[in-house]
């Protein structure tokens, strides 16, 4: 799948170019991978658009750049053999010729694929190093996360409680809020959709949010900032509901909120952390062996010609945990 042209506000049809062409046929230290999972990821979006940014933004008539596991059916790599299952960013195609850089052999008897880009990939790492790290989180706060029912909201929420604190989740809609509470342990959840977030907030962190883990940004993001503790911290991690603007993102009016509570709020990026993945991946498959953490993925099947509806999804609200496109 190709960007055939910069989308303007939501991605529609016509922004993707879907093509055939021979399978790539792998030179000296090379391997071809056959793709089995996609990822699919709000930051996909940001790639989309002609702008300065963490990663440079995928090239018109590119490959559309996405994390996948693929099979490795041909190889005159060292280190990757035939049958091998290794997780990389070798974008929305059904085969890649991959150097291996940036490559890792993933085991399926431990985990499924899936798990490799869910839980045990950049969400788990993002939820991960965002709320220890650059929320640093202490024991017994109060967690409010937005966002909660995707695939970083989850783990965020999660990862919370098992370091013991209290978690209140925003999500759209009754069954997802069901969701938190009911299935992933959250202390409360808020429907953005039905409540008043701001007095939903007063009612379920009546000392105030001590970490505030931002997924959406907007109204929300603005809501939380009324409703910080003494010394609290803001992760932004995305804002999910402004990548589809067609006019300027709105920044937050409420952020002199931060002065007042003496407050920081502070951007990350996953990839800082890239050298210590192997870190969290083994705490976070302690945590799921233990049961402490339930995964939660919304895997779709279909084929790379799939991509475009399946990634809209996202941003119509209607995947529940980690989002997956499994080529069949």
């Amino acid at each position: 799948m190709r960007l055939a042209r910069r989308p303007v506000g939501e991605v529609r049809p016509e922004d993707w170019e879907y093509g055939e062409e021979p399978v790539g046929v792998p030179g000296d230290g090379e391997f071809l991978g056959r793709t089995r999972y996609l990822s699919l990821d709000p930051a996909m979006r940001g790639w989309l658009d002609d702008r300065p940014s963490y990663l440079p933004p995928v090239g018109l008539g590119d490959v559309m750049r996405a994390g996948s596991v693929v099979e490795v059916v041909a190889s005159n790599h060292p280190k990757f053999q035939v049958g091998d299952h290794v997780v990389g960013t070798f974008g929305v195609q059904d085969y890649a010729v991959s150097n291996g850089k940036g490559a890792l052999k993933v085991d399926p008897a431990l985990a499924p694929l899936s798990t490799y880009v869910g839980a045990l990939g950049m969400p788990g790492m993002t939820a991960y190093f965002g709320l220890l790290e650059v929320g640093a989180l202490k024991e017994g706060e109060t967690v409010v996360v937005s966002g909660a029912a995707g695939a970083v909201g989850t783990m965020v929420g999660q990862i919370a409680k098992v370091k013991g604190c209290r978690v209140v989740g925003i999500a759209g809609g009754p069954r997802k809020c069901a969701l938190l509470t009911e299935e992933l342990g959250f202390d409360a959840a808020i429907d953005y959709r039905s409540e008043d977030v701001r007095k939903a907030l007063r009612t379920h962190a009546p000392d105030g949010i001590d970490v505030y883990f931002d997924n959406v940004g907007g109204p929300i993001l603005d809501a939380a900032l009324t409703r910080l503790a003494m010394h609290a911290r803001v992760v932004v991690c995305g804002a999910i509901s402004q990548y589809n603007n067609e006019d300027a993102v709105q920044g937050p009016s409420n952020y002199l909120s931060l002065l007042v509570r003496r407050a920081r709020m502070e951007g990350f990026v996953v990839f800082d952390y890239a050298r210590r993945y192997a870190q969290a991946a083994a705490e976070i498959a302690g945590w799921i062996g233990e049961g402490r953490i339930k995964v939660k993925e919304h895997v779709v099947e279909g084929t790379v010609a799939d991509f475009p509806e399946t990634f809209g999804m996202l941003f119509r609200g209607e995947n529940t945990g980690k989002l997956v496109l499994r080529l069949v």
